[in-house]
């Protein structure tokens, strides 16, 4: 008994000196061993991950991040820092301009699809795939559990919010990479995968920072759940239907560079709100 105690005290406290670290690894290799196990038949077969393997990836991928929050903050704070957690997430008290900033995703993408169906081509039309609430419920809630819950409160300094907000995004982007690859299968975009996944982790650390911005201001991980909700809701239900590889990363250029654009124009007149936290 006593040899083993000196090795699990060792690994208590790391996890307890680099609480992001342990995260990360935890929720990649949970999430990303999980979208493995889905699709390891397919695999294993040498054939294409279909497209509904594919989609069941997702809620594979999505208990990394939520059991890897709930789990560290237990390990670290014990049940004080599951009540913190869970008290964030109970969180709706807040000014009525938070709650209207999680129209910014809906509105933007719908802004560029009209821009670049009237400039571009029709192809660009927005969808009307309403399922796509759904989508964005359930990744909203489970992934800020662990994102903005956990990892994001140990990455950020008192007085320092863009900087972890910029390095969680590219993270939060990469962790993406096995149901945008499918795994190296690159079925859904061929060739085009890597230039899909810049444009999409582009414009995803932008709704990274937009997330934390709001969670600085808020103490919320409600807010943050619901944004992600708004997010990935508009991308699902308005994303065109008919778009080749191509395209679809071209709308996500555009998407970034509109994402980043709003990103600068609440740097620019909310300095003090990215900058300082609310007493929680």
């Amino acid at each position: 008994m006593s040899t083993q105690t000196p090795a699990l005290s060792e690994h208590q406290n790391f996890v307890v000196r680099h609480p992001a670290i342990t995260y990360f690894v935890l929720t990649f290799a949970v999430s990303w061993l999980g979208a493995f196990a889905v699709a390891a038949l397919h695999l294993l077969r040498g054939e294409a991950i279909s497209k509904f393997a594919g989609l069941m990836m997702f809620p594979a991928m999505l208990l990394g991040p939520c059991a890897a929050g709930i789990l560290l903050a237990w390990l670290i704070d014990g049940s004080i820092g599951l009540r913190d957690l869970f008290s964030r997430m109970r969180r709706i008290r807040v000014p009525a301009r938070w709650y209207a900033a999680l129209l910014i995703p809906p509105v933007l993408v719908l802004t560029v699809f009209f821009l670049m169906k009237t400039f571009v081509s029709p192809v660009f039309a927005p969808n009307r795939f309403f399922a796509g609430v759904g989508f964005g419920f359930v990744a909203g809630f489970f992934e800020e559990i662990g994102w903005m819950g956990f990892a994001f409160p140990k990455m950020r300094g008192k007085d320092n919010f863009f900087a972890p907000a910029i390095l969680l995004g590219l993270l939060w982007g990469t962790w993406h990479i096995p149901v945008i690859d499918y795994l190296g299968t690159s079925t859904p975009h061929g060739a085009l995968w890597l230039p899909f996944f810049l444009a999409f982790t582009v414009a995803m650390t932008a709704m990274r920072v937009l997330i934390a911005w709001i969670y600085s201001n808020t103490n919320s991980i409600l807010l943050s759940q619901l944004l992600h909700a708004a997010s990935t809701g508009s991308l699902v239900i308005f994303s065109p239907a008919r778009v080749t590889a191509a395209q679809e990363s071209l709308w996500y250029v555009v998407y970034a560079a509109a994402l980043w654009l709003v990103v600068a124009v609440i740097a620019l007149f909310n300095r003090r709100q990215t900058h300082h936290l609310p007493v929680a």
